[in-house]
């Protein structure tokens, strides 16, 4: 029978260290050919829209797919992941918390593979639920001695800094301004629904490393073009999602000032394939949209894990 993983469930299984391994691994199996990936799709309605992500990744047994809607109430996340050698459902998975864990978890690897290794300060723009995810990755991968926030939510913003102080043990302190945030930061974070940039280019330091991690939509564009231009190599999480909904990079696309093949993606430079930062005052950038395949090894090693503990709600559906 499938399994189904409420939040809670998933609050108890993941770690971000686990969601670390296994999306680097994932985006390294992606671009050698060995898992797939769809671009996402969205059918809007007046009120609401529901966006699929689906995808296979074959070294975990497993393909399915992401549904989650959005409206004014809010987003609402399921994936469900198939067994890939039955077909049969293996397992229904809430899917808020994973989403938040594996979108750090990808800003994690990219600044493991691209930032400078004794990148110390960060500079993040958000301070919602996403933030969170972000900081703690990068706490992760790097040794970290001071976060900068800066949100347009100032009444939310100091509570956010506090806490995220408390759980990393790593002080996070809220940022005066849009150039205090980037201004000495080693890393920044964009981690936004804004539709127009957060910050300026031009306040770019070499050497730093981006992760843009708010726009997965033609609507929305967190980082300007001054900050393309700057980054001497520009990473994404697939070629083909980018392409189609990288709202940050459209602009230098139509222009011609960056071309589709320049586009570096995560696995390669995990692979070897391609090269990432050589030199350490260069500028280098990911951009991130979320792919179906992290999400789905993340479910199949949770789906795992909670019957190996007996966790989880068996549903007698899809065998």
């Amino acid at each position: 029978m499938a399994l189904l993983l409420r939040e809670s469930d998933v609050e108890q299984l993941l770690t971000m260290p686990l969601a670390l391994e296994l999306v680097e691994r994932v985006h390294r199996e992606y671009s050698a050919g060995q898992a797939t990936d769809v671009p996402r799709e969205r059918t809007r309605q007046p009120k609401s829209a529901l966006h699929i992500l689906q995808g296979a990744v074959p070294s975990a047994n497993v393909l399915g797919y992401k549904a989650y809607t959005s409206s004014k109430e809010g987003v609402r996340f399921i994936v469900y992941a198939f067994d890939a050698s039955r077909g049969s459902l293996d397992g229904i998975v809430e899917a808020n918390h994973l989403g938040m864990t594996r979108t750090g978890a990808a800003g994690g690897v990219a600044a493991k593979w691209l930032a400078r290794p004794d990148a110390k300060v960060v500079g993040v723009f958000g301070s919602g639920w996403q933030a969170q995810g972000q900081i703690e990755a990068l706490a992760a991968v790097r040794k970290l001695e001071r976060v900068k926030v800066f949100s347009r939510s100032a009444d939310k913003l100091k509570a956010f800094c506090d806490r995220m102080t408390t759980k990393l043990s790593l002080p996070v302190v809220p940022a005066a301004s849009a150039d205090d945030a980037v201004k000495g930061s080693d890393i920044v974070v964009t981690i936004t629904t804004s539709a127009t940039p957060v910050f300026s280019g031009e306040a770019l330091a070499p050497g730093t490393h981006v992760n843009a991690a708010g726009s997965n939509s033609l609507l929305r564009q967190e980082i300007d073009e001054a900050t393309v231009r700057k980054c001497a190599v520009v990473v994404v999480d697939s070629r083909p999602t980018a392409l189609k909904e990288a709202g940050d990079l459209l602009p230098a696309l139509e222009k011609g000032r960056l071309q589709p093949g320049g586009l570096t993606e995560l696995g390669e430079v995990i692979g070897g394939t391609r090269p990432g930062r050589t030199a350490p005052e260069q500028c280098t950038l990911f951009e991130s949209q979320g792919m179906a395949i992290q999400d789905l090894i993340l479910a199949a090693a949770l789906l795992k894990l909670a019957r190996a503990r007996g966790m989880g709600t068996e549903v007698d559906l899809g065998s």
